[in-house]
């Protein structure tokens, strides 16, 4: 297991997540946070009842860990049908999507994970089947192959990705309905908290509920994984109930500090100031520089930095922001003078 894997604040899904599925919202009223985005599901769910069709293929988009699956899993609930759940990594060719399709029933919902990571040829079978409705199989080979249309029943897709910007535009046309995700405030992070250990039994207060809201980064994956592990210190050091200074204690313990950056965030922003004089500096530079892989900040460090305003990106590179300077107790120059040129990666 990689370190990227093994944080605390990854947003991106572990094995021990599992544990979580119990503690989803199942129906659309129970969603805390996202407000735009229920209010209109609200509505496409309603108008597909009235009309007695399967409801409009539906994109979600948005750092991971924001409740995407969970969504598709709640519209199935909404509208009674049957869900199947894959990826793009795992239709590896254009053959195993045919066989999902092949299996699905009237007004199912298909939900594709990282959809942006789907192949070329698996896609010029999706989209027929997304708009017609239809399968195009081409039997035989040479100048003797022929092309036979399957009819397919009325379904819908449901993608989700974190990086629209790679689901190709054909793709993206071909979904009704595309919706931002984005990260929870404070009071919903602290109501899905309080909902959650309501759940598991663990004994709290307000304040040390609180408390690890702030330092979820916005995110509800984080706040539950926070949660479990806070629920085992305090069993273990604090007679089983969270209060602030039991949560405080537990998540100092696993390096979460009061805005939510763990080692790996606060040494990606040292080494854009330290080494680099604040920036800018390239994103291979940072990546070699601390000894991870540049798509791991790209997606899972820098989302949250950004959100913070503790990080800029620029056309020459990234750049350490005022805020930074203050969160980690360094001066912050008077002047950029002395900075060293760009670094591109």
């Amino acid at each position: 297991m990689t370190e990227q894997t093994e944080r605390m604040t990854n947003p991106q899904a572990r094995g021990d997540d599992r544990l979580d599925m119990a503690m989803r919202p199942q129906r659309l009223k129970d969603i805390i946070g996202q407000d735009q985005i229920t209010q209109n599901l609200e509505i496409l769910i309603t108008a597909a009842r009235q009309r007695k069709e399967p409801i409009d293929h539906v994109l979600f988009y948005g750092p991971p860990g924001l409740g995407k699956t969970t969504l598709a899993h709640v519209l199935a609930n909404e509208m009674k049908v049957n869900i199947r759940v894959t990826a793009g990594p795992a239709i590896e060719r254009a053959g195993d999507l045919a066989a999902i399709l092949t299996n699905l029933k009237g007004g199912d919902i298909l939900f594709i994970d990282e959809i942006h990571r789907l192949g070329r040829a698996v896609e010029e079978v999706l989209y027929p089947a997304m708009e017609d409705f239809a399968l195009d199989i081409v039997i035989g080979k040479g100048p003797a192959a022929r092309s036979v249309r399957l009819k397919l029943p009325r379904f819908t897709v449901i993608g989700a990705t974190t990086r629209l910007a790679l689901v190709t535009a054909p793709l993206r046309a071909r979904f009704g309905a595309v919706y931002r995700m984005d990260y929870y405030n404070v009071d919903a992070i602290t109501h899905i908290v309080t909902r959650a250990a309501g759940l598991l039994g663990v004994g709290y207060d307000d304040e040390g509920i609180a408390e690890m809201a702030r330092r979820a980064r916005g995110t509800p994956r984080i706040a539950l994984r926070l949660l479990r592990r806070v629920r085992d210190f305090a069993q273990v050091r604090a007679e089983g109930t969270i209060t602030r200074p039991v949560a405080q204690e537990a998540l100092d313990l696993l390096e979460v500090d009061p805005l939510g950056l763990d080692d790996v965030d606060r040494r990606v922003l040292s080494t854009i100031i330290t080494k680099y004089n604040g920036g800018p500096v390239g994103l291979n530079t940072i990546a070699a520089s601390i000894g991870e892989e540049p798509d791991t900040i790209m997606d899972v460090v820098e989302p949250y930095l950004l959100q913070l305003g503790f990080l800029d990106r620029t056309p020459q590179g990234r750049v350490a922001t005022r805020q930074s300077y203050t969160h980690l107790n360094l001066p912050f120059p008077d002047t950029n003078e002395s900075a060293q040129p760009a670094l591109f990666g």
